[in-house]
């Protein structure tokens, strides 16, 4: 068996190394960084009444694009997410969560267009890492909301997070490098909290519309 799956493997080598050399794309590598905002919110069941929270997301992009019109991008991000509850009966009751994540997606790049000007989509995973958490409520004042509300007293249970991730943007390439404005949309797989049969909320999962701007140079070219 051992033998068997090292010839497949030398076999499998061979064949990409092959494709490698007759692969004529002058591929290209850029490294940069981004800046934007969130609009984030958290689906829960038993239902909680949210509304889009704003917040940050920021930093580091690598890009590898390895053929024409595809190319692989990862990216090292600060994240805020979370979510603002809605009190529709008492509008004076404020309640808000926010989680800061460091998240890493890993994105394929399929682009097109002129040399100077692309259209772009990103597609691919994210996960993150909840790194700390903030609440801002009305001082002396108990939050009810008209749905669930033991999430107020609730810290985050699972902060491994992670999900699908995507969106289009546009690439404006001059001699200084490369801009592009960028949208994504964020759906978690995993819960906040706890969802076990014996817990309150079976669905706590995060979604999030971003907007960022970012600056590529490139590095290499071959």
């Amino acid at each position: 068996m051992i033998r068997k799956i090292t010839i497949i493997s030398f076999l499998y080598l061979a064949v990409i190394t092959g494709v490698m050399a007759q692969n004529k794309f002058p591929q290209e590598v850029s490294v940069g960084a981004s800046f934007g905002m969130n609009f984030s919110s958290v689906s829960f069941n038993p239902k909680v009444y949210t509304k889009m929270k704003q917040g940050y997301n920021g930093g580091l992009v690598l890009r590898w694009n390895t053929e024409k019109n595809l190319g692989l991008q990862t990216e090292l991000n600060f994240s805020q997410q979370g979510w603002d509850e809605q009190f529709d009966e008492n509008p004076t009751y404020k309640y808000t969560r926010t989680i800061n994540y460091l998240e890493i997606p890993f994105f394929t790049h399929i682009y097109f267009g002129s040399n100077k000007f692309k259209f772009y989509v990103n597609l691919g995973p994210k996960v993150g890492f909840a790194i700390s958490e903030k609440t801002d409520q009305n001082p002396n004042e108990k939050n009810q909301n008209a749905g669930a509300n033991n999430q107020h007293d609730m810290p985050i249970e699972q902060k491994f997070d992670w999900g699908l991730c995507g969106g289009p943007g546009i690439e404006l390439r001059t001699g200084i490098g490369y801009f592009l404005l960028e949208g994504r949309y964020y759906y978690a797989l995993g819960d906040i909290f706890h969802n076990r049969k014996t817990d309150y909320f079976n669905k706590s999962a995060s979604q999030v519309f971003s907007a960022r701007i970012i600056y590529l140079l490139p590095i290499r070219k071959k």
